[in-house]
């Protein structure tokens, strides 16, 4: 069995004694023990630094009931596992010349197993797998999100901080400056930044850091998430990942360029083809065409992820690949050799990234096991064809509503195995619960709609 062994992209792991110097050198005085729950958001337990023996030696414990989706409060203890090689010094918690630094977890049970129920740990098990077949995989995420004012009493509203457009820069792009700091804040925390630039609609941003394997791309959007919103909070504003936060205007999306490795060597890539592709890549595009609808509760997992997906608004809603064409589901860019990618389009950045990668990995990796050969990619402008000439060249559609999601989620095997049985249960009856408190909710719109005239 060859299982998968977590080690940063420069080959160096970092020890408990360089953990224990940087303490003593950075003059670090509390120690997050970082961990995320079904939903993806960032939990932590804050330790002074004089404790990291006690974190480093896994005898922190933590009560696994009062996190949503975890343990009972029967079966309650759990045990922080610290990933040494997560150690970073978090650059906005510096006060007074102290430091704070984090650790990001595992949660394993109270007899030492990994937590089954715990996302890091369930991405680690799917990528295990992948190992097994001589596998890993490389995740190169980009991730939008939006700049809004807050009022006076410091609450978020969407109101927009600028008017800029795609690529617009000073004076009309007024979050350069905000931009400019979260890009250092990340380098100083070891991100390696390929790009940053105001997106489509207004106070829309992007910036995108280099691929890694998907645990540690996972780490990074979490932390990426934590970042943003920590340095826009010093400058009066919310940043938020909501997928559509304003009805109108494009909203923020997470496409992920996808690639499979093995030996060391890009198995998407093959230079003897017309498209440079190799079977595994086709494959792999089969596989995430075939199971994408199953998956997209877990890529796209809120009520507000589907008022994204609607045609007219550069979202991907439609089952098809090309080379090039943008508004097919799935995209290959051009660059070849080690860097040959697909690109999924539909994620958005509200999901939990251990799960959608864990869950995009499982299509991959079933596509490949069981040969499924993709159609002929589209090369017409797919939002531009009617619906009988989409039906024609047999063009599916993401699910229109999380309910729909979930159906689809409920019937993937692929899915269900991704998940795992705990992660599953949890998580469906999460968002059943969501999509039943919205469908009962009587919104502004219908007050609007009907008050009136009935």
């Amino acid at each position: 069995m060859k299982e998968f062994k977590h080690v940063p992209l420069d080959g160096k792991d970092i020890t408990e004694e360089d953990i224990k110097k940087t303490i003593k050198e950075k003059n670090v005085k509390f120690i997050e023990l970082q961990f995320v729950d079904i939903n993806g958001q960032v939990k932590s337990l804050t330790i002074p630094s004089e404790h990291i023996d006690k974190a480093l030696e896994n005898e922190m414990m933590l009560d696994g009931s009062s996190i949503k989706g975890f343990r009972s409060i029967e079966t309650s203890d759990m045990l922080f596992f610290p990933d040494k090689n997560t150690f970073r010094i978090l650059p906005w918690r510096e006060f007074d010349g102290t430091n704070t630094a984090r650790l990001i977890c595992d949660i394993h049970n109270a007899d030492g197993t990994p937590f089954e129920g715990c996302p890091r740990c369930n991405l680690k098990r799917m990528m295990t797998d992948a190992a097994n077949l001589g596998y890993t995989m490389n995740m190169g995420p980009e991730v939008e999100f939006f700049l809004f004012k807050r009022d006076e009493n410091n609450h978020p509203t969407t109101l927009t901080v600028d008017k800029a457009g795609y690529y617009d820069i000073g004076p009309d792009d007024l979050g350069e400056d905000i931009r400019a700091e979260i890009v250092l804040t990340l380098q100083e925390m070891g991100f390696d930044i390929e790009a940053s630039h105001h997106e489509v609609a207004d106070s829309q941003h992007e910036i995108d850091f280099k691929y890694a394997d998907i645990l540690t791309a996972a780490d990074n959007v979490a932390t990426f998430k934590i970042a943003v919103k920590a340095i826009a909070a010093q400058y009066g504003l919310h940043a938020t990942f909501m997928a559509k936060p304003i009805y109108g205007i494009n909203g923020s999306g997470m496409h992920c360029n996808v690639s499979l490795f093995k030996n060391g060597k890009n198995a998407f890539y093959d230079p003897k083809t017309d498209s440079q592709l190799s079977d595994i890549a086709m494959y792999s595009i089969g596989g995430m065409l075939k199971h994408v609808k199953g998956i997209t509760a877990v890529t796209n997992p809120t009520v507000n992820s589907f008022k994204r997906l609607v045609p007219g608004y550069e979202a991907p809603v439609y089952l098809a690949w090309s080379l090039a064409n943008r508004s097919a589901l799935l995209r290959v860019p051009a660059k070849r050799g080690n860097a040959t990618r697909v690109e999924l389009r539909s994620p958005d950045p509200s999901c939990n990234p251990y799960l959608a990668f864990a869950v995009i990995l499982g299509a991959c990796v079933d596509g490949v096991k069981n040969q499924i050969k993709p159609p002929k990619q589209v090369e017409a402008n797919i939002y531009a064809l009617t619906p009988e000439e989409r039906k024609k060249k047999k063009i599916d559609s993401l699910p229109g509503s999380l309910a729909e999601a979930l159906y689809f989620l409920e019937n993937s095997k692929v899915a269900k195995t991704a998940l795992g049985e705990h992660v599953y249960n949890e998580f469906t009856e999460t968002k059943h619960k969501e999509w039943d408190s919205f469908r009962t909710y009587v919104s502004q719109w219908e007050l609007d709609k009907y008050l009136e005239r009935y």
